[in-house]
């Protein structure tokens, strides 16, 4: 088991032991030294619909029914629902999913009542696991409340007062359902603003969709059902709902970063807060105060809370959007809720653009920004990608030799992986997966086609490296 960008993931067969148990015991064990915490408050737990989650769930309420505390059963529901029912109630949470990995996987979300933990709090609970994973586990019984209800609720209230009523009307929008947890939510929602709603691709299968790296089989099915039924968008969202995919009327998905962009724009933010991995021309936009972080909402809710002032949000390349203060929209509040959430970028991507009059594709080309292309090879092993990175930050004649004939390295960042900045506006950016055999390649160039050809050949260079002999 391992903390990556957002949560504890591992392959499910070892989080379906000990260790789910013991790391929920380790969570409100750390919580309650530190004082955040008492015995016999209530605890929350929300799942995914992956098949190990329930399992794994009633693991974690065992636990939290072992040291004290009253686990509270949320269901299925979205990790920003769970995270703002926590907020707005004072109530400790874990959400159990691993979001848009292979299903074979699963996580475990931690959230304080006031908000998702950050790498300290990831550190506290890593420590106090190594006592709990001695301790006796299968005699412990949980006993569940369910508040299920009301967790979704509130978040369905919170997502009404976005925008005006009947913002969305004359949209036909399809909802790619396929097993979100967001998806009954999102075709309510979106009926709720005036949509004509087409619901699409429903799995009673647990389907992984990486709205960061959108496979071909599904942008496939996207264009397909655009062109068939007539539909201005497809939206959709991860298996935890917390990272949106919107595609625009042609059925190609629109970059996570250009939604968090638009998002910001919508609320009139004064800061956005926003990983090394996002779009350059968000500070070329001059509209914002940008401060840039590692990849991981942990990092971007610590930049929000460094930041001064009001009228502050952060959203990563995958388009899950978190606002770090209160925002007034038209007259109605919108409460600080940071942690990743698909709705408010799928909702003001679409009434942006139909405010404008535009087409989301000929919206987002307004926006002239670089053209942003990302991909990952699956199965990298772990120790490569790191002999890999050692390997580019030893030497910056070694970047060059790595990127000879692509272009010529004109500065680099070391922030979060390696970034490299090239000639004629292109840059490339090399970064393993924080918790996942994967290594992730971001590009930027000022055209589709030179972004595609670029990502294709940096995947073929990380593909085919073979470290130098000692």
């Amino acid at each position: 088991m391992k903390f990556g960008t957002s949560g504890l993931r591992g392959l499910s067969v070892d989080l379906l032991g000990k260790a789910s148990f013991a790391y929920p015991a380790a969570y409100v064990r750390y919580l309650k030294q530190r004082g955040i915490i008492n015995s016999g408050d209530k605890v929350l737990i929300g799942r995914d619909f992956r098949d190990s989650s329930e399992a794994i769930a009633k693991n974690a309420a065992a636990a939290l029914t072992s040291e004290g505390f009253v686990p509270v059963d949320c269901g299925t529901l979205p990790t920003p629902a769970l995270a703002y029912y926590g907020q707005e109630h004072g109530f400790a949470g874990i959400m159990i999913t691993g979001s848009h990995i292979p299903a074979d996987r699963n996580g475990l979300k931690f959230y304080r009542p006031d908000g998702e933990i950050d790498k300290s709090d990831e550190t506290g609970i890593s420590d106090a696991a190594k006592q709990t994973m001695e301790e006796d586990w299968q005699s412990a019984v949980g006993r569940l409340s369910d508040e299920s209800g009301e967790a979704e609720a509130l978040f369905v209230e919170r997502n009404r007062q976005i925008l005006p009523p009947n913002a969305l009307a004359g949209l036909k929008v399809g909802v790619y359902q396929h097993s979100t947890v967001a998806r009954d939510m999102l075709v309510d929602i979106l009926k709720f603003y005036g949509c004509d709603v087409v619901e699409l691709g429903r799995s009673e299968t647990f389907i992984p969709v990486d709205t960061e790296a959108v496979s071909p089989e599904t942008v496939e099915a996207t264009q397909k059902w655009v062109a068939e039924l007539g539909l201005h968008s497809v939206v959709s969202a991860d298996g935890d709902g917390d990272r949106p995919l919107v595609t625009d009327e042609k059925g190609v998905p629109i970059k996570g970063d250009i939604l968090g962009l638009i998002c910001a724009a919508y609320l009139n933010a004064d800061t956005v807060v926003t990983p090394i991995t996002s779009n350059s021309g968000i500070e070329a936009s001059g509209r914002f105060k940008v401060v840039r972080t590692r990849v991981g909402s942990p990092y971007v809710i610590s930049g929000m809370e460094n930041a001064e002032g009001d009228g502050i949000i952060g959203f990563e390349a995958n388009g899950g959007t978190l606002t770090g203060s209160a925002f007034d929209v038209d007259g109605r509040e919108l409460k600080a809720l940071p942690t990743r959430d698909c709705f408010l970028p799928i909702l003001t991507a679409l009434a942006s653009a139909k405010h404008e009059g535009l087409s989301l594709s000929a919206y987002c080309a307004s926006l002239k920004l670089p053209v942003t292309a990302a991909d990952r090879l699956q199965n990298f092993p772990l120790e490569q990608s790191a002999a890999l990175m050692d390997w580019l930050r030893e030497d910056p004649e070694n970047v060059s030799s790595f990127l000879t004939g692509l272009a010529t390295p004109e500065d680099m960042s070391d922030l979060d992986g390696l970034r490299v900045s090239l000639s004629e506006g292109r840059s490339i950016h090399f970064r393993p997966s924080g918790n996942a055999p994967e290594m992730r390649c971001y590009v930027e160039a000022p055209s589709a086609e030179e972004a595609d050809a670029l990502l294709a050949k940096g995947l073929e260079r990380i593909r085919n490296w073979e470290a130098p002999q000692a």
